[in-house]
C-alpha cells in the first residue's frame, strides 16, 4: 500500500464539541489518498476512547500536557515527513478542531498544488459555521453561512496581518484563484518540501510562539524563501471560530472586539506579534514603514499597558530577543526574495 500524499494534522485539547463533525466530513471526502493524525494536547473530556471506538483507523499522538499549537503540529510533521516516500511528494493539511469540510474539499484543493511546484501553500474558501441548540439541548444544528472566515491572509503597511474578507458576505467577489500573502493556520496544505526547506532546526512553526501568530510568521517566512501561497475558491469548507470580528472595524469596534477575547489569548497575540517583527522585519523596510509601524505600535502599547497584562507580554517577548534573533539570521541567510518584493505585500 502505497504512502498517502496528504497527511491531515488535527491538533486537539477538550474539543470533543466540534472533532465529530470535522473527522465525519472528513472520512465522506470524495478525494481518498490521505491519513489523518490527531495531536492531542492531553485532553480530558475524552477524545481518546471516542477516537478508538469510533475511528481506529486514525493515527494519534497523545502528549502528557498542553504543549500549544506548534509543538503540537510540528511532531505531527516531523511524523509525517520523516515517514515519507522518497519518491512522492507529501501534503500537510493543518486543521483546527473546530473545522467541517464541504464533501469536495480535498478533490478540489489537490487538483491545484502539482501545477505549482513554486507555490508552498494552498487554502480554500474558509466561511463562518454557526451552531445553534435545539429545544431539547442535546442536538445542536449546525449552519453553514455565506459569511466569509478567511480567505487568506491581508498584510498591511503597518506590519499587521488580517484575515482577508473576514465578516463580508459571499457575493462572487473571492471567486478567483490568485497568489496571497498567506493561508490562515485554521485550515492550510503546506507542501513538505516547503516546510522543509524552511524549518528552523526541529522547527516548523516557531515553538516559543506556543499559539497565535505561528502562522502569520510561517506565511512571511515561506515568502521570504521564495515559496508562494495560493487561494482556491473551489475548495470551501466551514469554520465555527469562537471569537471573531469582521476584517475592516473601527477603532471602537476594535477595541470592543479586543475585550470580549481571554486575557491569555490577548497577551500571547500581542507578544507574538513583537516576536513576529524581530524575526521577520528587515530595517530598510521598517525604516520606509517607521510612521504606520510606530503609530500602531504605540497606541497598542499603550492600551496593552493600561487595560490588559501589557508589562507582562513586554517582558517576556524581551526573554525571547536571544532566540528570535538568531531566527532572523537564519531566516535572512534564507531569504531568496529581495526586500521591496516582499514589502509590495504590506500596502
Amino acid at each position: 500500500m502505497s504512502d498517502p500524499s496528504v497527511s491531515i494534522h488535527i491538533v486537539v485539547w477538550n474539543s470533543m464539541e466540534f472533532l465529530p463533525d470535522l473527522l465525519k466530513s472528513i472520512m465522506g471526502q470524495t478525494f481518498r489518498d490521505f491519513n489523518v493524525l490527531v495531536i492531542d494536547n492531553a485532553s480530558s473530556d475524552g477524545v481518546g476512547v471516542f477516537l478508538r471506538d469510533e475511528y481506529p483507523e486514525v493515527m494519534v499522538i497523545r502528549n502528557p500536557r498542553n504543549l500549544g499549537f506548534s509543538v503540537a503540529h510540528n511532531q505531527g510533521i516531523r511524523y509525517a515527513l520523516d515517514h515519507a516516500s522518497p519518491d512522492q511528494e507529501k501534503f500537510i493539511l493543518v486543521t483546527n478542531p473546530d473545522i467541517i469540510f464541504s464533501d469536495d474539499y480535498l478533490e478540489r484543493l489537490m487538483a491545484v498544488p502539482r501545477d505549482y511546484p513554486e507555490v508552498g501553500s494552498f487554502g480554500g474558501k474558509l466561511l463562518r459555521a454557526f451552531g445553534e441548540n435545539l429545544a431539547d439541548e442535546v442536538m445542536r444544528e449546525t449552519i453553514r453561512s455565506d459569511r466569509f472566515d478567511s480567505v487568506g491572509l491581508n498584510p498591511h503597511k503597518n506590519r499587521t496581518v488580517t484575515d482577508r474578507g473576514a465578516g463580508e458576505m459571499d457575493r462572487g467577489q473571492f471567486d478567483e484563484m490568485e497568489l496571497v500573502f498567506g493561508i490562515s493556520g485554521a485550515l492550510c496544505l503546506y507542501r513538505g518540501s516547503a516546510l522543509e526547506d524552511t524549518r528552523y532546526g526541529d522547527e516548523f512553526f516557531d515553538q516559543d510562539f506556543f499559539a497565535y501568530k505561528e502562522d502569520v510568521d510561517m506565511a512571511w517566512r515561506l515568502q521570504q524563501a521564495g515559496w508562494g501561497s495560493l487561494y482556491i475558491p473551489g475548495a470551501v469548507a466551514y469554520h465555527y471560530r469562537g471569537m471573531y470580528g469582521p476584517e475592516k472595524m473601527g477603532l471602537w469596534q476594535r477595541i470592543t472586539n479586543r475585550r470580549a477575547k481571554s486575557s491569555l489569548r490577548n497577551y500571547y497575540s500581542t507578544r507574538n506579534h513583537w516576536l513576529m517583527l524581530v524575526k521577520n522585519l528587515r530595517i530598510s523596510s521598517m525604516l520606509l514603514a517607521l510612521p504606520w509601524i510606530f503609530t500602531y505600535e504605540l497606541s497598542r502599547l499603550v492600551y496593552v499597558i493600561l487595560f490588559e497584562k501589557g508589562i507582562r507580554a513586554m517582558f517576556d517577548a524581551m526573554k525571547f530577543l536571544p532566540s528570535m534573533w538568531a531566527k532572523r539570521r537564519a531566516v535572512l541567510n534564507g531569504s531568496r526574495v529581495r526586500a521591496r518584493e516582499i514589502r509590495k505585500w504590506f500596502v
